[in-house]
């Protein structure tokens, strides 16, 4: 069982940067894999970044880059998705999320623990 909760959403200028954090608990969470996804208002949820328990792998979706950078520390239980060069399209409700695998992982229904999401709006 891994428990995760997001923060650091918030309110920010187009060209700003944002950094999430994922709060994780549950006795084997250096063993996930770790992944962000958002969700914007009328839309499905979509990958943003995954990451596994070692950080050997990091996936990227297109949109994101080269601007977003995951991390995680597993001596704090906490996972990051650092987000740089926001545009207004970047607005969404961000989930992080975990899976019981060792790779990385892209799809929304491989992943077994979800957190709450955290609201990040990006004004022009």
């Amino acid at each position: 069982q891994v428990q995760v909760v997001e923060s650091g959403g918030g309110l920010v200028q187009a060209g700003g940067s944002l950094r999430l954090s994922c709060a994780a608990s549950g006795r084997t969470f250096s063993t996930y894999t770790m992944g962000w996804f958002r969700q914007a208002p009328g839309k499905e949820r979509e990958f943003v970044a995954t990451i596994t328990w070692n950080s050997a792998s990091t996936h990227y979706a297109d949109s994101v880059k080269g601007r977003f950078t995951i991390s995680r520390d597993n001596a704090k239980s906490t996972v990051y998705l650092q987000m740089n060069s926001l545009k207004p399209e970047d607005t969404a409700v961000y989930f992080c999320a975990a899976s019981n695998t060792s790779v990385v992982v892209t799809t929304r229904k491989r992943y077994d623990y979800w957190g709450q999401g955290t609201q990040v709006t990006v004004s022009s």
